[in-house]
């Protein structure tokens, strides 16, 4: 059951559809850099989550992982890209859970 919902602009029926118009298609340019953006801001949010889980300040993470304070700021606010390295050192060695990834 899809809704339509009217904007000043244009009739926008699905969240994709929205993308498609402002980014362009799936492998567009604009797109995947709006894509990898994204994925960016959602693993700061993760990591925020699971440091907060922890009971952890951003400080304590930096200190626990060799870094500092700034990076993890910067990480948790999708504001710094981050090598899978340091993903895994975060997660796995800072905050003792583990990573598994799923390629569609």
């Amino acid at each position: 059951m899809s809704k339509t919902y009217k904007t000043k602009k244009k009739s926008v029926t699905t969240f994709d559809e929205h993308l498609d118009q402002r980014y362009g298609k799936i492998g567009a340019v604009e797109r995947t850099e709006f894509e990898i953006k994204a994925k960016s801001f959602a693993i700061g949010e993760i990591i925020k989550e699971e440091r907060k889980l922890a009971s952890m300040t951003q400080e304590q993470l930096a200190e626990k992982t060799g870094t500092k304070k700034s990076f993890i700021s910067r990480i948790e606010n999708g504001h710094s890209d981050i090598q899978l390295s340091t993903l895994y050192k975060l997660i796995e060695l800072g905050l003792g859970r583990k990573i598994s990834f799923i390629i569609q």
